[in-house]
């Protein structure tokens, strides 16, 4: 039986299959509201047969959006487009469905980045005042950041509660908790980024403290039948970074927690990372740290051939694996990797004709709400 094809539960999340789609921003928010647009791209990816759909970076504040035009969760408006994008997208698949929440510190008031995806001062047109852990800019030439002082943390992680809390109202049956990539929760982690000298800085215990107190502070108002786990960067990619070792020390503390799954990423969060980008090339951080730990491993970074994907699960590297831009690009990937791997797929019965004659049985027909 092949692996990828197996189920898995990430806490109290059963799913059908360990192929995760990955939170791809979008860029196409209305002020933080969700579009037309998030439904006709949700919508076809919870037809392609995966075993979850997490939505994009959803920003937890105004000032948390990576872009002007960044998908929100924060007031009622946000929580009622989403809602409403949502409701179609359950009408016609039973596809589990969860939401990445996100703050982009530093990394804040960009443009698109088919708009060049600089950062936008403010005062500016579509700009605002970022902040992070410390007043150093993500590269030069960027408007330089508010440091967060005691009241700007605790109202962090007042948004981050707030912007849960709606999750769970809104019905979607997981949470991540985006600490990667160089936005804020990362930020804080690293010593490049984060240079403060209170109980948030120096020490990797106080680096951590912060990415830990949001998962309390979540955790403590997520009920049971949501799992709530975390993406990070396993490695910054530059000498005195954040590192896998220490990624290792995080995983540990998050699953003493209570944590239902680790997103293993890496990079992002300065422009000096040296990357050796190519096929799986953050695998080798996502098995180092699963096998420290019990709570399961996404893997994901240019997987895109299902034996790949396959290979990783049967050698123990990580227990699922998750596929971003591979499935914008084939938003079937997960029907051809079952054609590939001898496997079944869930099909919804509109496209159940599609099956081809040589692969009779590949589709498995689901119910429709």
């Amino acid at each position: 039986m092949s692996q990828l094809f197996s189920s898995l539960s990430f806490g109290p999340l059963s799913l059908s299959n360990r192929i995760v789609i990955a939170p791809m921003c979008q860029y196409s928010a209305d002020e933080g509201l969700a579009t037309d647009w998030h439904t006709i791209h949700l919508g076809q990816l919870a037809q392609s047969g995966a075993g979850l759909l997490i939505i994009e970076a959803t920003a937890v504040s105004p000032r948390a959006r990576i872009s002007w035009a960044d998908l929100g969760l924060w007031d009622d408006d946000t929580e009622a487009a989403l809602a409403k994008v949502l409701a179609s997208v359950r009408r016609w698949s039973a596809m589990p469905i969860g939401v990445q929440l996100a703050h982009a510190g530093r990394k804040a008031s960009t443009a698109r980045p088919w708009e060049g995806g600089g950062a936008i001062a403010p005062g500016q047109a579509h700009g605002w005042q970022v902040l992070a852990p410390s007043a150093v800019p993500f590269k030069e030439g960027d408007p330089t950041p508010e440091a967060l002082d005691a009241a700007g943390i605790d109202a962090v992680v007042e948004d981050f509660v707030a912007a849960a809390k709606r999750a769970v109202r809104l019905g979607l049956e997981l949470i991540e908790l985006h600490a990667a990539h160089g936005y804020l929760l990362h930020q804080f982690l690293s010593p490049l980024s984060n240079q403060r000298n209170d109980q948030y800085g120096g020490s990797l215990e106080n680096r951590m403290r912060l990415l830990l107190r949001v998962f309390d502070a979540v955790r403590a108002v997520v009920p049971g039948n949501v799992a709530l786990g975390v993406r990070i960067s396993a490695t910054d990619w530059v000498d005195g970074g954040w590192d896998v070792a220490q990624s290792i020390v995080l995983a540990k503390a998050l699953e003493a927690r209570g944590n239902d799954f680790l997103h293993v990423s890496s990079g992002g969060l300065d422009p000096r990372q040296q990357i050796p980008v190519a096929a799986g090339y953050q695998v080798p951080q996502a098995a180092a740290i699963k096998a420290e730990i019990d709570t399961p491993v996404i893997a994901v970074g240019l997987i895109t051939e299902p034996a790949h994907a396959e290979s990783i699960l049967v050698e123990g590297e990580a227990d699922a694996v998750g596929i971003a831009r591979g499935i914008l690009y084939d938003p079937r990937w997960p029907w051809h990797a079952a054609a590939a791997l001898g496997a079944q797929v869930s099909a919804s019965p509109q496209y159940l004709r599609c099956e081809p004659h040589a692969l009779r049985g590949l589709f498995k027909p689901v119910a429709q709400g």
